[in-house]
């Protein structure tokens, strides 16, 4: 639930910024008509997200498990990657946003209008697809039931659009570099944990090797390593339940679970250490560079020593 409701929370403020931007910018130059659009393109863009989770949940039931388990490793994959994309992404478009919002709206504003629509539609859309496809695969890694990972990524949208809100009218200030970093961190950690779920997944599958295979005959001592009973990293239901809180928690946040295979240890380590180095490394240069050119103005605005 902390997974799902920090993912609705990070994709829907940054949603909420977007149309923020596009009404207000509408709104100044007197184009209520472009307004009406905006909202009619935000609205396909829900619709469009919320059919993609509903094929998500129950669309690959009538399969069976192997495929279930390749799909479900699959788009795990894919959902790591646009999250991954998305984090970094943010980092650098965050204090650019604006300016290349009013830039397109300029040039949609050229024609009948429309294209107003389909600005907030794409714009949505994609942080609607990315919510739709990591809310998917983080509640399928953490065992959660459709419905509560649904409800818990439903009030996290809630809030970041009250916020959106309070942000447009001018109640309330926050520090987006910092929010962004900072949430930016949680989705990286929470995304390592689906990672390793679908590897899980995979397994299962046998696609990867692992423990659920029987070693094959005349193997090599690597691949030996990687089935079987070999293939676990460690086993401690008996010292953390799988179904007991602690687990749950374990699972929901850092994608720990009391069985793990040595390819899962592997591939949360792999993704997660190089991804948050990078991550933090632009974040803090990101910072000094804000800080360096603010420094720049305040020198270059201040009166000299000399004036009266």
């Amino acid at each position: 639930m902390i997974g799902t409701l920090m993912i609705g929370l990070r994709e829907g403020l940054e949603a909420a910024l977007v149309v923020s931007v596009l009404l207000a910018y509408v709104r100044q130059l007197g184009r209520r008509d472009a307004a009406v659009k905006i909202w009619i393109g935000v609205g396909a863009a829900v619709l469009l997200s919320l059919l993609l989770g509903a094929v998500l949940t129950f669309g690959a039931y009538g399969l069976s498990f192997r495929a279930q388990e390749i799909i479900g490793g699959s788009l795990s994959i894919v959902a790591v990657a646009m999250v991954t994309w998305m984090v970094f992404w943010m980092l650098r478009a965050a204090r650019g946003l604006s300016g290349e919002l009013r830039g397109q709206v300029d040039r949609a504003l050229l024609g009948g209008g429309w294209a107003v629509a389909a600005i907030g539609f794409v714009s949505v859309g994609r942080e609607g697809l990315e919510t739709a496809l990591f809310i998917w695969a983080t509640t399928r890694a953490s065992d959660v039931a459709p419905l509560v990972g649904f409800l818990s990524a439903v009030s996290g949208i809630l809030l970041a659009a009250a916020l959106g809100w309070a942000l447009f009218r001018g109640m309330i200030r926050i520090d987006l570099t910092r929010f962004f970093r900072w949430s930016g961190v949680l989705l990286i950690v929470f995304a390592a944990g689906v990672l390793a779920y679908a590897v899980h997944d995979l397994q299962e599958a046998a696609v990867l090797p692992g423990p659920f295979a029987e070693t094959p005959p005349g193997a090599g001592p690597l691949l030996a390593a990687f089935t079987g009973d070999a293939a676990w990293a460690f086993r401690i239901p008996h010292l953390i339940a799988p179904d007991g809180a602690l687990g749950a928690v374990l699972k929901g946040t850092l994608g720990f679970s009391p069985e793990m295979t040595k390819l899962e240890v592997i591939a949360w380590f792999a993704y997660l250490v190089p991804v948050m180095t990078l991550f933090l490394r632009a974040s803090i240069a990101q910072e000094r560079s804000i800080r360096t050119r603010k420094a720049a103005v305040e020198r270059a605005t201040a009166p000299s020593k000399g004036t009266p």
